[in-house]
Parts: C-alpha cells; structure tokens; sequence
C-alpha cells in the first residue's frame, strides 16, 4: 500500500478518535464564549500597545507597566475561564497521542520492529516520580 495512502487512513482513524471529537467541541464551545473571546481581543490589543509603545526611542515606563499588568490580568481570566481549561486539556489530550505517534514511527525509522516497539518515556519532571503528582507512570 502506498504511504500516502496509509497516512490518509491514519488521518481518518485520527479523526475518528474520542479525543479529537472532545478536541473539535471544545473548540467549537470556545468560538460561541463571547465573553472569553472579547478577553482574548483586548490582550491582543493591549500586547499591540504594549509594543508600539515599546518601540518608541522615549517609551514611557510607566505606559509599559500598567500595559504589562493589564495584560496579566486578562490573561489570568482567559486561562481561568471554563471553556479554555476544557479546551487546552482537549489539547493535551491531541497533542499527547499525535507526540506518541510520531514517537513511535522514529522508533520504526530507527529499525525498530512496528509491531511491537515501544518509544522510550519521556517525563517533562525528568522522571523523578516523587517529586509530583503526575499520572504518567
């Protein structure tokens, strides 16, 4: 069978997974937050002052400051809000399983046995297991 052909299957098995259907809705939810996505519009004003004024040969410190702390503020209630707490779990989830995938084809360019190779674990923490509360083992 043709690779590209198999990628396209693989596509659609992708597609068909439970964690890309959760991925799709969160997204979906996050569109329709009108509250949130007015949040994330005025970050991105708020960042596009803050550099404009940042580029200035006399930019005012002060100016840079409070945009700076405006833009944290927003920024904590984007991340706090409910839907973008679903939605970038959902996007762990994706990320997650597209990362193992490409793992495990490595594993297969490097000559390991597709059927049966396993990529090596790999812990952001260095895989001291004590030292959080992690469920990755």
């Amino acid at each position: 069978m043709d690779i590209i052909k198999l990628t396209r299957e693989l596509g659609k098995a992708i597609q068909a997974d439970e964690r890309y259907a959760k991925f799709v809705a969160a997204r979906e939810v996050n569109e329709k937050d009108d509250e949130l996505n007015e949040l994330i519009g005025r970050m991105q004003l708020t960042h596009m002052s803050y550099q404009h004024e940042a580029s200035k040969e006399d930019a005012n410190e002060q100016k840079l400051q409070a945009y700076e702390e405006e833009f944290m503020g927003l920024r904590e209630k984007v991340l706090n809000n409910q839907n973008m707490i679903n939605y970038e779990k959902a996007r762990m989830d994706i990320d997650e399983m597209m990362n193992y995938i490409v793992a495990i084809l490595t594993e297969c360019i490097k000559g390991e046995d597709p059927e049966t190779c396993e990529p090596p674990q790999e812990h952001s923490c260095g895989g001291n297991c004590s030292s959080c509360n992690s469920d990755c083992h």
